[in-house]
């Protein structure tokens, strides 16, 4: 009995790799077919255009830039304006040009107007000598200074060079202004009516503004003769120190000795009166 069952299966099992070659043959067949069926493509057919068809696009002419030639710029010329001057001389873009590098210009020191052993008038001391230009470090920065003399006070004053002008220092009157002044002193005394502790900073003020017309208006409006009322004390330091100041200029500008300008300046206010 075992023997039949044996032989009744095994056809059973060769049936099934059969079945298998058969579906793999119908799939081979399919895609056969459906290769088959995709539509052929045609390529298209590249037609010799005729010459007198044919546009023939003109040629670009590709221009050379021009050379920028480098000049030297001169000292004191800012970046900006050297940058302008290559752009105009080579007419080539900024965007193309690289930035021309200048040295920063070094300030250029002004020359004075005073010199060594010069005469000059400082506003708030009056005639002195300037006897030497030295420098001096100040606050870790140097500076240039005049050295002045003021032989009567005993004095030495240092006044920086670039701010002797702004202070109001300033060379002898001329010939003409002192005449100026000597016909001041002639003229009518012109006191106003006002309290004198006012009047006395006005005085003070012509003093010590080194001008020597308003210098010579004190002298004359605290001048008094014999007829008329004395001086008071503040009113006598203001008359001195003003003919003293007024005095010392009139001797610089003439050459003469400051007795001998005094004089003169009191003979000037005699005939005044």
């Amino acid at each position: 009995m075992s023997t039949k069952k044996q032989a009744v299966k095994a056809p059973a099992k060769a049936a099934k790799p059969a079945a298998k070659v058969a579906a793999k043959a119908t799939a081979s067949k399919v895609e056969t077919k459906v290769a088959s069926a995709k539509p052929e493509v045609k390529k298209p057919e590249l037609k010799a255009v005729p010459k007198s068809d044919a546009k023939v696009l003109p040629k670009q002419e590709i221009k050379a830039i021009p050379k920028v030639e480098l000049k030297a710029v001169p000292a004191g010329t800012s970046a900006s304006k050297a940058v302008q001057a290559a752009s105009l001389a080579g007419k080539v873009s900024n965007t193309a040009m690289a930035p021309v590098a200048v040295a920063a210009p070094k300030p250029e020191k002004k020359k004075s107007e005073f010199r060594t052993n010069d005469w000059v008038v400082y506003p708030a001391h009056g005639v002195g000598r300037i006897i030497s230009v030295v420098e001096q470090e100040v606050a870790g920065i140097k500076l240039e200074l005049f050295v002045i003399n003021f032989d009567k006070d005993k004095m030495t004053l240092r006044v920086p060079v670039a701010k002797a002008s702004a202070i109001g220092m300033r060379r002898l009157s001329s010939p003409d202004v002192v005449a100026s002044a000597l016909q001041t002193l002639k003229g009518r005394a012109r006191i106003k009516r006002t309290m004198w502790s006012r009047r006395a900073q006005e005085y003070e003020a012509k003093i010590n503004s080194g001008d020597l017309i308003s210098i010579a208006e004190v002298v004359r409006d605290l001048h008094r003769t014999s007829g008329q009322p004395e001086q008071s004390y503040s009113e006598r330091q203001l008359y001195e120190a003003a003919l003293a100041r007024m005095a010392r200029e009139v001797a610089a500008v003439e050459r003469i000795d400051e007795d001998a300008a005094v004089k003169r300046l009191e003979v000037a206010l005699q005939r005044a009166a």
